[in-house]
């Protein structure tokens, strides 16, 4: 463990059940600055695995996966993995589908169509406070 903490960077799990959607949010999210793209599944049992195992900062889900829901990762990772940060990124949009999903766990809501850029400002913004949290931390631990 002698990572440079002035180097961290927000450790980004994606979940779609669309590869090509996957590709993008890779391409777009990957290449804004303190981001890393740690893994991508389809389906939430193996996303969950995925993320607990590379140890992901933030998820970005869809909810219509592969063999289950959106909504089973939400709880799955609200029960077990509590300090990641979920982001729900979808086209089912409407206000029963944010509020269940703000609801279960789900920090974030955004709509693909309308709501990408807010939602790619928002990973931005993220990884900007975990870089300066992690500096924080370890000036807090120096002595």
């Amino acid at each position: 463990m002698n990572s440079n903490p002035g180097l961290r960077t927000l450790r980004v799990f994606l979940v779609d059940d669309a590869v090509s959607v996957r590709r993008r949010m890779a391409a777009l999210f990957g290449a804004l600055d303190g981001v890393e793209i740690v893994g991508e599944a389809e389906e939430p049992g193996a996303a969950f695995a995925g993320i607990n195992l590379r140890m992901a900062d933030l998820v970005v889900t869809e909810l219509h996966l592969n063999g289950g829901t959106g909504m089973e990762l939400l709880a799955l990772l609200a029960q077990r993995l509590p300090h990641v940060i979920v982001m729900v990124l979808t086209n089912h949009s409407g206000t029963w589908f944010r509020r269940a999903c703000l609801t279960g766990g789900a920090h974030y809501f955004f709509d693909k169509t309308g709501e990408f850029d807010l939602a790619r400002n928002t990973i931005r913004r993220l990884a900007n406070e975990h870089r300066t949290h992690a500096v924080l931390q370890s000036g807090a631990h120096h002595g």
